[in-house]
């Protein structure tokens, strides 16, 4: 079974910083040493996967051949019900090669407003990989349901958290207190998975 040992190096496969700092911050508890994917300069592969978790496996194996490290790859995103699931693994691309996600979130409101559509209900979906060299790769996923709300509140998130409301909350978890917001999260929900296989 994939299990990191006390002490270990973790490489977080992803460049960017919101992710990373979000995802230390989940792993700090742990006796793993982190490190981001841009610190060791590795390259980003294409995200060619159908689904979050093809794409956080791709990611984190990718990471873990370059730097020999055992890596750990996200892959989350928004999905919009009345937007038939989108912009769903194609989150990160809705914000522009410039990772604009301001802009990113004015077209989900754009594109519902074409709809003409009352439904605001989305869910946020987090699939973690775990690559260790020489081990089989693990993937433990995690959901929050939610509803969306326009215009954006809050910059405490990252991506699209400003215009996220989880269950029966009244804040964006871009107004949320991290703290508060790691309980709930789809990222915390995955984590609360991958914990089985850190050293404490």
């Amino acid at each position: 079974m994939t299990k990191l040992v006390s002490g270990s190096r973790l490489v977080i496969a992803s460049h960017n910083p919101g992710k990373v700092r979000e995802i230390a911050e989940l792993l700090s508890r742990f006796d793993v040493k982190i490190v981001g994917a841009s610190e060791l300069g590795l390259s980003e592969p294409e995200e060619t996967g159908s689904s979050f978790a093809t794409n956080a496996r791709l990611k984190a194996e990718a990471a873990a051949k370059a730097s020999g490290l055992a890596s750990l790859a996200d892959d989350s995103g928004l999905c919009v019900a009345a937007l038939n699931g989108e912009p769903g693994i194609h989150s990160a691309r809705w914000a522009g090669p410039d990772k604009d996600f301001s802009f990113a979130m004015a077209r989900v409101e754009q594109e519902l407003r074409e709809k003409n559509v009352r439904d605001a209900r989305a869910y946020f979906v987090c699939a973690l990989a775990l690559a260790v060299p020489g081990q089989t790769t693990r993937i433990f996923e995690g959901r929050a349901d939610g509803h969306l709300v326009f215009p954006p509140r809050g910059n405490k998130g990252f991506g699209y958290d400003p215009i996220f409301v989880a269950g029966d909350e009244k804040q964006t978890f871009g107004e949320m207190d991290p703290k508060k917001k790691h309980a709930m999260s789809h990222r915390a929900r995955a984590f609360e998975k991958l914990t089985r296989v850190l050293p404490g």
